[in-house]
């Protein structure tokens, strides 16, 4: 983890020099992808199991226009910068970047991660062909972490919603 969770924000550029730094020092990277609109117990779970799986993680996550595409047009709820700002604030944490398409084919090929994690909803047919191909080519190991029942951002935002009524 930074010091100041801004500071674990990077570019892609920053963090393909700092993959590079990690992988001359023999270090595992771990990666994870997603929308993480609103933090909850269950993403911190799975921060924390998919960090220890390596030596550094790195979250990509999805840019407003991103997650607009793929969740409609009331999301996200948190903005970009903020959602990325309490994810590097995740002491399990080590890097954020942001990505503005709806997949980050592109981020996994510039980093080559040694380890790629996704939730327990998705297998290894249902992730993105285009992103499960960069992987394979990479020679990335992709692991699967299970759910935490009850914890999902769309169940607590109908929740919200339904209370305002």
């Amino acid at each position: 983890m930074t010091e100041n969770p801004k500071d674990g924000i990077m570019t892609l550029n920053e963090a393909v020099s700092w993959r590079e730094e990690l992988r001359k020092a023999g270090k595992k990277l771990v990666i994870t992808n997603g929308c993480f609109d609103l933090l909850h117990r269950g993403h911190a779970e799975y921060m924390y199991e998919s960090r220890n799986l390596g030596d550094a993680l790195l979250v990509l996550t999805n840019s407003d226009a991103s997650v607009r595409a793929l969740k409609g047009p009331t999301r996200p709820v948190i903005d970009q910068y903020n959602r990325a700002y309490m994810l590097s604030a995740l002491a399990s944490v080590d890097a954020v970047v942001i990505f503005d398409a709806q997949q980050c084919d592109k981020e996994l090929a510039a980093l080559a991660p040694d380890i790629y994690v996704k939730g327990g909803d998705y297998t290894i047919d249902s992730l993105n062909p285009v992103e499960r191909e960069v992987l394979l080519k990479a020679g990335t190991e992709i692991v699967f972490k299970p759910f935490i029942p009850g914890f999902s951002t769309t169940t607590i935002v109908e929740r919200i919603k339904n209370a305002e009524k």
